[in-house]
């Protein structure tokens, strides 16, 4: 259900002429809204998006402190969307005219359902329709985006979710920016070391929810030798059919890695005069789970 006017329940637009407190352009008007929660309190986090008839984003931005955005737009009919994690998106259609203030007042958001979970048992990862990649900078300066072309995972779902567990192994061979020599170096002794360390593990038993649909698992990555403790930041995203009318789940997470925490040192590199990634990776997963079996 979407969100209504708190004031009204309508879409109407209250305007002033001339604005009183915002100077624009001649041809532009001024736009606003405040978002509240069913108990109304502002909503900080919520974040809007206003396009125009074509569907093109003209500005998007995030509410202040108390909930409150403001901005300018060319005068003529816009689209409104405004969104917040845990909540039911409002959205309304708009006309804003020259040197006037479309106000929609206080608009307020529902609480979104969360997505059913996952039955308890065990479930793994369906590797066709997931991935594991990661973004890398190029000492400080251009972004490098890899994936690991081969791993296996498995999810113990239990009652409560809480004690859930994960566990993944992704065959740090299978190491993949597109650029073959690159990929050869990544392989190396300088960096993951695949003769000595041919995977990579992760070991999730703390699953905490966070709200709405974002959960932290909290677990043991093994890499290069060493173990050290990760956070994934994960957003379930619910069940769906598959072509045969299988059941899956699936989910996002990312987290950020610091290679000096796993013994392999960008420093002591750049003072051989390799060029290297930087210090931080960031992972994102994009995962899909089906019943084991």
């Amino acid at each position: 259900m979407f969100g209504g006017l708190r004031a009204n329940r309508t879409n109407r637009v209250q305007r002033t002429s001339p604005l009183a407190a915002v100077r624009t352009p001649p041809d532009a008007g001024v736009l606003s809204c405040r978002v509240l929660d069913p108990v109304d309190e502002p909503v900080t986090n919520a974040e809007f998006a206003v396009s125009d008839t074509t569907g093109r984003t003209v500005v998007s931005g995030g509410a202040d402190p108390y909930g409150s955005f403001m901005t300018t737009v060319p005068a003529g009919e816009y689209r409104l969307a405004v969104s917040a994690e845990g909540f039911t998106p409002y959205r309304a259609t708009v006309r804003v005219g020259e040197n006037c203030l479309a106000s929609l007042g206080e608009v307020t958001l529902q609480v979104a359902q969360p997505p059913e979970l996952p039955a308890p048992g065990d479930w793994e990862i369906e590797p066709t329709h997931s991935s594991i990649a990661f973004t890398a900078r190029h000492i400080g300066l251009a972004r490098i985006h890899g994936r690991f072309n081969s791993f296996a995972g498995a999810v113990r779902i239990a009652e409560p979710m809480e004690r859930s567990a994960l566990h993944v192994v992704i065959d740090a061979a299978t190491i993949d920016t597109g650029v073959r020599m690159r990929d050869d170096h990544l392989r190396s002794a300088d960096f993951l070391d695949v003769l000595r360390f041919p995977t990579l593990e992760f070991y999730g038993d703390r699953f905490a929810h966070r709200g709405g649909t974002r959960w932290a698992v909290t677990g043991a990555l093994s890499l290069h030798g060493v173990t050290r403790t990760v956070t994934l930041d994960t957003e379930y995203l619910g069940l769906g059919n598959g072509m045969e009318g299988e059941v899956r789940a699936a989910c996002r997470a990312s987290t950020e890695l610091h290679r000096d925490d796993f013994t392999v040192s960008w420093q002591t590199m750049l003072a051989r005069g390799i060029a290297v990634v930087g210090p931080s990776i960031r992972v994102d997963l994009d995962v899909q789970l089906v019943p084991k079996g």
